[in-house]
């Protein structure tokens, strides 16, 4: 908490769950005047028109903060909108646009994103996924100052988190906005009083963490199967790793890498977990297997493997494309 001295006048930039800790955590150290968020979209099976999460938690902090939800944002209007406030600091979570230079100058003390890697590693949409699919074994947060580049600003602190064999996306992704929440805290009093040191960014050390699409969760057994065992693990939730059975579309959850190489035939042959002498569907790959725990047809629920198999056997010497 920021004490002895007013808080700093900050709007917050963000839209989706991994962005409501720190937006909480700003709403605790600064004075917060505004909250702009994506507008409303269709989602679900039946698209039906949805708040963006940061919207409905900002709803909780009281009419004082107002609420934007601008369609577009390289206006003058917007611009002018958002230089009323005065603010001393735009504080960027998740946000889901590139704000242009005119925005990024209006603040008194900058404007500073929360990013969820160790910069300059994985800069980019998707730094949380692409961690796991690349089999990092540590991954982190890093508050830095903005500036046009993509993720491409000095660096004023981080904080690191391991990455566990079993990490999917969705698990990884709370324990990540936690950390950044509490280092926000940590870091927004400094920034208010001019009192913290930034660390330029060493570009020849920068990867990049592009945004995921449908098709980056098809996945490819002709590799190592700790490969196919960490792309699974990184599109679940979103887009899901799925491959194809009879042409249709079977979704696959809970992988697990099993080294020994006990399943012959090419890969993406199917064994029974009982056959192999472990749980879930067993696919061969082109180093080692994969233990599917869960499954899900296509227009049915996500299931364990054995009860998807006890409904639906797999005949010997079916693949998996």
């Amino acid at each position: 908490m920021v004490t002895g001295a007013a808080k700093p006048r900050a709007v917050f930039f963000g839209s989706p769950e991994f962005a409501v800790p720190c937006l909480q955590a700003a709403a605790e150290t600064t004075e917060l005047v505004a909250v702009v968020s994506q507008p409303d979209r269709p989602a679900g099976r039946g698209k039906q028109l949805t708040e963006p999460p940061v919207k409905v938690a900002a709803r909780q902090l009281g009419p004082s903060v107002a609420l934007l939800q601008p369609e577009k944002i390289r206006t003058p209007a917007f611009a002018e909108q958002l230089a009323a406030f005065n603010a001393d600091l735009f504080v960027v979570v998740a946000y889901g646009r590139i704000l242009p230079q005119g925005l990024l100058d209006l603040p008194r003390h900058g404007p500073w994103n929360v990013h969820a890697s160790l910069l300059p590693r994985l800069r980019g949409a998707a730094p949380i996924q692409w961690a796991i699919i690349r089999g990092e074994r540590r991954t982190g947060v890093s508050i830095m100052r903005m500036e046009a580049g993509l993720d491409t600003g000095p660096v004023a602190a981080t904080a690191d988190t391991p990455i566990a064999d079993d990490d999917t996306t969705g698990t990884l992704s709370p324990r990540l906005a936690a950390l950044g929440a509490d280092l926000l805290r940590r870091v927004l009093p400094a920034i208010a009083r001019g009192a913290i040191a930034l660390q330029p960014q060493d570009d020849t050390a920068a990867t990049l963490a592009p945004l995921l699409h449908k098709e980056d969760g098809h996945l490819d057994f002709t590799g190592p199967a700790v490969e196919v065992s960490a792309r699974a693990r990184g599109v679940d939730p979103w887009p899901g790793a799925f491959a194809l059975l009879d042409g249709q579309p079977l979704k696959l959850f809970r992988p697990r890498a099993l080294p020994q190489p006990f399943v012959a035939g090419s890969p993406g042959l199917v064994v029974t977990g009982a056959d192999a002498g472990t749980d879930g569907l067993v696919v061969a790959c082109g180093d080692g297997a994969v233990a599917f725990a869960e499954l899900q047809m296509p227009g049915r629920k996500r299931l364990p493997a054995a009860a998807v198999l006890a409904g639906h056997a797999l005949p010997a010497g079916t693949v998996l494309r």
